[in-house]
Parts: C-alpha cells; structure tokens; sequence
C-alpha cells in the first residue's frame, strides 16, 4: 500500500530529477504516480521501460526520424514517451486507447502539437467493460503508418478481438512497415520454465502472487489461454506457437524478430515476449 505521504516525496523527487535530465530528455515526461499504470507503478520501472523500448524501436526503424507511430492500447503515455525521437521533423504520434481515463490524461499531459490521442469506444472485459460490444476499425488512414507499437494489449484480446485488430495492424501499416507487439508467447521456452514455477516465486519475475501458468482455455479456444486466478479471461491471455502463426497467416504479417521475455523464467529483454512483425 502506498503511504498517503509518497504522492508529495514523488513529485518532489520528480522535480528535482527534471533539473537533472542530461541526456535523456523525454524521461521528462513520465508522469506523476498517480497517473503511472499498466503494471508498472515506480518511476525507476517506466524509465528504465522507456529506455528498453526505445531501443527496441530505433532497432526496428529504419528511418530514426519523421516516423508516424501508432501506439494501441497507449495508457497513461510510456511508449509515448519512448517513441518521442523517432517522430521528430514531421512525424506523429497516434494514441489510442479504450479507457476514457487514460485518454484525457494523455490529452492534458502531452502537448507536443504532432501527438494526438484518440478514444475507442470498445468493450474489453478488463478495462472497459461497460462500452460497445461491436469490434470498430481504429481511425487511421490505411497505409499510413510506419510503425505500430502494442504494449501489453495482445495480452488482454480474445481470439476473434486479437484476429481483427492484428488485421487492422495490416490495414494500417504502410509497405515494409513494423510492428512491435508484446504477447505472452507459450513456446517451447515456455514449456520448459513451467517446473520453476512450483514453488510460486520466479527467479526472475519477483512475485510471489503470479506463477503465470496458462492452463485454462479463454473461451474454448485451443491457441489462447488464461490463468486459473482470472476473473475474466482477457484479465491474461498467452498465445500458442500455432496461435501465432494463425495470426500472422490470417494477415500476412510476417515475423521478423522475437525477444523472449523474463517472465519464462530466464533473462530477456522485457518481462513480456516481444514479437516484431513486417508488412
């Protein structure tokens, strides 16, 4: 539990961090503790989250700037904060999210005149339970981005809500562009790391509470699954390999490189899977 007292020590620590900043400027941004969500409370894990994903996307990227980045599923800012860079000299960034929330913060928080943020009024059991049911296009142009990024979204998507906005990836993208996605991916490593999870503390993840054992078909499907502990399927989604390759099939995306999260129970770029697929 939070102290009532460390909103006031954060926003002191943030302030006098700020005069700091030397070579990292766009850290500026991370916002206050209130605001930081999307299972990642401290400011050390969104800097040092930003910083992985800004690799991450500069290594993906050819051109390092002018890019139009979409960013699914943008919560309260953190791969906009990471894609800040790579839009510079007329590039944009698109934010998009199903949590009204969320959206209005980013509105009120980022105000570099090329990033917008956009409301989808769609369901998810998760975190927007109460809004339409019917699957909605995003509103973006087709062929129009460079590069779309997706942190943790795939993670929360039934099967049918994965396939259609994974076709909407395709829709999106323009030629040869990218996209950067995180699943929990149950491959073969994932196999392998489930006797290290008997004793529900990993080695690497650091929890006690989550052993993230997919052992319950989401919605009798054979390729997604969720945790015994979920109140709702989409609460965690992993994907099988042939899952994987049903997305990529059904799109014609392709996979162009895999980083394999820490979450199996060995070392990794990020806690989550990342997936890098090409159009």
């Amino acid at each position: 539990m939070i102290s009532k007292f460390f909103p006031w020590i954060d926003k002191a620590f943030r302030d006098i961090d700020k005069r700091d900043i030397r070579r990292t400027k766009n850290i500026r941004l991370i916002p206050d503790i209130k605001n930081r969500r999307g299972g990642k409370l401290s400011y050390g894990e969104w800097a040092h989250v930003i910083g992985i994903f800004q690799t991450v996307i500069y290594q993906t990227l050819e051109n390092k700037t002018g890019n139009h980045i979409l960013d699914i599923g943008c919560g309260t800012g953190l791969l906009g904060i990471s894609a800040e860079p790579f839009t510079a000299d007329g590039g944009t960034y698109t934010g998009i999210d199903v949590m009204t929330e969320d959206i209005n913060f980013c509105k009120q928080h980022y105000n570099s005149a090329n990033y917008n943020f956009i409301h989808l009024d769609v369901a998810n059991p998760t975190y927007a339970s109460d809004q339409s049911k019917i699957l909605k296009p995003w509103p973006v142009a087709d062929n129009s981005q460079d590069l779309v990024t997706a942190l943790s979204v795939w993670t929360h998507l039934s099967e049918d809500d994965g396939i259609f906005y994974m076709k909407e990836i395709h829709r999106v993208l323009k030629k040869g562009g990218k996209a950067v996605i995180t699943f929990f991916y149950l491959n073969k490593d994932y196999e392998k790391s489930l006797p290290k999870r008997t004793n529900h503390i990993g080695r690497f993840h650091n929890t006690n509470q989550q052993t993230w054992i997919f052992e319950v078909s989401a919605y009798g499907s054979k390729n997604w699954f969720t945790i015994s502990s979920a109140q709702t399927p989409e609460d965690a989604i992993g994907v099988t390999e042939d899952g994987i390759k049903m997305l990529l099939t059904s799109t014609g995306l392709t996979l162009e490189q895999y980083y394999p999260g820490n979450w199996k129970e060995a070392p990794g770029v990020f806690f989550q899977d990342i997936l890098i697929l090409k159009k």
